[in-house]
């Protein structure tokens, strides 16, 4: 694309009459320039682009964006915002994707990746050609790629879902965090839904306030535009039992449908059964009432469910094919976890890093357990250090054994993570053991039969990030080895 071109969509006040390079790639990260790039010049929380871009012109840059004059020997246009300009530009270079693709998009505090994997499963087995994005990896077709951030930069999504058009991919579903959203990164998205699972106290050291992360996660719902189209139409579904549901129908023009159990909903569960091997309930469509048997366990689970089940209704998928594929799933990696290695107790992994997802696991957990209960549970450093204390007293309350430990320290001081924690369960019986798998083969040993152990924390991830260092950990595999040597 030739750069007038590609200027034109940012609609500059004083327009571009430079030169006109061939754009071969628009790209941000200076290592990745190749000849005929647009650079952008982008200010990171510890670099900024700018300082960079000398060296993108020597690897070829043809053209430099940036928020200030520089003195290059290429074309240097300059903008008020290279954030917001380069999600324009990646939309128009990769030739505005997600206007071709089925677009879902699921915010929420908890519950995002596994409604997001439930719904990827019902679509594919109607055989919908999917593709998939969250915290666990970037899924195309076939093909899984590692992810750096729940919902990826501007420019990094939308080479995603051209790349998901090329392979064929009808129907894209993505988790999309509140700080992508606060930053801008999903702007340029054509949603088709939006999806709202709960929302609780998570990421304060980023957002400061509650409200200021239920704004944020409002944006998803205000992006959905403003029109309406009977071709392609934009649906909301929210959570009928989560207050922060009011402020997103507000936020929205799009056709809204509510699911809930507590409270009624356009998609109702009642008569919820739970037993250690799974849930049954119905569910409530327009006064007509489904059987539905799941293997996964919980309330939460069921919340889970009934957002999967809402988004493949609207999407005019068959109530029969809805079930048979949600019925078929066995669990979502790191999520209510099972590890069995011939134990007589039991042991679950699962993602639990809030107060409110620490405390549904437990509850849950407390629903089946008839002994003790053996939480091991951290809190990540450079986070929210106000859920730290909630998360000790959760794990306090609910659990018979809790032991505290590290989970992502970085930068700070695992000990000082942990004297955050036990500020919060002053007088309450804990033992705190800092190193991670010290911790998990000291619950394995003490276990006997009929006791369950509850790792949380990290769930899927197979690493451990200590300072600066990143190791390899996998809660499962320390898990497993510590019960066979046992």
């Amino acid at each position: 694309m030739k750069l007038h071109d590609l200027l034109q969509h940012l609609h500059l006040l004083v327009p571009y009459q430079g030169t006109n390079p061939e754009i071969t790639s628009i790209e941000n990260d200076n290592r990745k320039v190749q000849k005929g790039s647009l650079f952008i010049c982008i200010k990171g929380y510890t670099v900024d682009g700018h300082d960079f871009a000398e060296s993108a012109v020597k690897d070829g840059a043809a053209a430099v964006l940036a928020e200030r004059a520089l003195p290059l020997s290429v074309p240097v246009i300059i903008v008020n915002d290279t954030t917001r300009a380069m999600a324009v530009l990646a939309d128009a270079f990769y030739q505005h994707p997600t206007k071709k693709l089925h677009l879902i998009g699921i915010t929420g505090t908890n519950g995002k990746t596994t409604t997001s994997h439930l719904i990827e499963k019902i679509f594919s087995d109607v055989n919908r050609s999917t593709g998939l994005i969250g915290t666990m990896y970037t899924k195309i077709g076939d093909q899984r790629f590692e992810t750096k951030n729940t919902t990826p930069e501007s420019l990094v999504l939308q080479k995603g879902f051209k790349q998901m058009l090329d392979a064929g991919v009808d129907t894209a579903i993505m988790e999309v965090s509140s700080h992508a959203l606060h930053m801008g990164r999903v702007h340029g998205c054509d949603y088709d839904i939006a999806v709202f699972t709960n929302l609780t106290q998570d990421h304060l050291d980023y957002h400061k306030t509650m409200e200021d992360y239920m704004h944020a996660k409002s944006l998803l719902f205000s992006q959905l535009g403003n029109t309406f189209d009977a071709n392609k139409p934009k649906f909301a579904i929210l959570n009928a039992d989560d207050p922060a549901s009011d402020l997103y129908r507000k936020s929205t023009a799009a056709h809204c449908y509510t699911y809930g159990i507590d409270n009624n909903a356009d998609f109702h569960a009642r008569n919820i059964h739970m037993t250690s091997a799974g849930t049954s309930f119905e569910i409530v469509i327009n006064e007509k009432s489904y059987s539905i048997n799941i293997h996964l366990i919980g309330k939460f689970s069921v919340y889970n469910v009934l957002a999967s089940i809402a988004t493949a209704f609207v999407s005019g998928i068959p109530m029969d094919k809805i079930i048979e594929s949600i019925e078929s799933v066995k669990g979502v990696d790191g999520r209510f976890e099972l590890v069995n290695a011939g134990q007589n107790f039991t042991v679950i992994v699962d993602y639990a890093h809030t107060p409110d997802s620490l405390e549904n696991v437990l509850k849950t957990i407390q629903s089946f357990a008839d002994k003790k209960i053996f939480v091991i549970v951290g809190c990540g450093g450079d986070r929210d250090k106000t859920k730290r204390p909630l998360m000790a007293e959760i794990a306090c309350r609910y659990a018979t054994n809790p032991i505290f430990t590290s989970d992502n320290p970085r930068s700070e001081d695992p000990l000082t993570i942990l004297k955050d924690m036990e500020d919060g369960v002053l007088g309450k019986s804990y033992i705190t053991i800092p190193d991670r798998k010290e911790a998990i083969v000291t619950a394995v040993n003490q276990a006997a039969k009929g006791d369950v152990i509850l790792i949380a924390g990290k769930g899927h991830e197979t690493y451990q990030i200590i300072g600066s260092n990143v190791y390899d950990f996998d809660d499962r595999m320390v898990a497993r080895e510590a019960i066979e040597g046992r």
